[in-house]
Parts: C-alpha cells; sequence; structure tokens
C-alpha cells in the first residue's frame, strides 16, 4: 500500500508563487501516472494536471494552464506541482493521487491511492 504525504501549501498573496511536493512512501510510484486535484469549500474535487510514469505527457486543467508546471522524480518517489500567479479562486486543499494507468489521465476514478491533502490560501 502506498502512503502519499503533500506539503508546500499555505497563505500567500495573489500573483505569487508555491511549490507544492507529494512524496510516496511503501512503494515505488515510478510505473504509475500521478496527479493533482483541489477540493475548494463547498465544490467538488476538481482534476489539476497528470503527469505519466516518466514525464513525457503531462496534462492540465485550463483554469490552471500556463500557470501551473507538475514534474516528478522518480528516484525520489515524489512527483511537484509548481504554482506560479497564483489566484484568489485558487484557495483548495490540493490533493494528490495515485493512478492505475501508466498513461497520465484526468479521471478521479482511474486514481486509487490519495494523499490528505495540504491547504492553499490566496488573498486578494
Amino acid at each position: 500500500q502506498v502512503q502519499l504525504v503533500e506539503s508546500g501549501g499555505g497563505l500567500v498573496q495573489a500573483g505569487d508563487s508555491l511549490r507544492l511536493s507529494c512524496a510516496a512512501s511503501g512503494r515505488t510510484v515510478s510505473g504509475n501516472a500521478m496527479g493533482w486535484f483541489r477540493q475548494a469549500p463547498g465544490k467538488g474535487r476538481e482534476f489539476i494536471a497528470a503527469i505519466s510514469r516518466q514525464g513525457l505527457s503531462r496534462y492540465y486543467a485550463d483554469s490552471v494552464k500556463g500557470r501551473f508546471t507538475i514534474s516528478r522524480d522518480n528516484a525520489k518517489n515524489t512527483i511537484y506541482l509548481q504554482m506560479n500567479s497564483l489566484k484568489p479562486e485558487d484557495t483548495a486543499v490540493y490533493y494528490c493521487a495515485v493512478s492505475r494507468r501508466v498513461y497520465a489521465t484526468t479521471e478521479p476514478a482511474d486514481f486509487g491511492s490519495w494523499g490528505q491533502g495540504t491547504q492553499v490560501t490566496v488573498s486578494s
């Protein structure tokens, strides 16, 4: 069973940047695609970004395209989400997840293991 721990969240101002990390333990995730999702208060879980097992394919939600970058370091069993030009509407709990697929997908149902989340709050 894999465990995921997100870190790097915090309170920032609009226009600032944050880098989220998601460290996996228990087993290697180098054979799995990975993803980031977020959930704002009163809203459902929203797909943000996904990356294939070797990092060759990446998908982004339209709302973050051009501002967020997903990456991974398989040697460290870790994925990252670089978030630039943050907006108040980016405020949410951010979750990383392990996909059952090797290729990047956007469907929450493809993801089988989830972290506990890290809070990102962007003030205006």
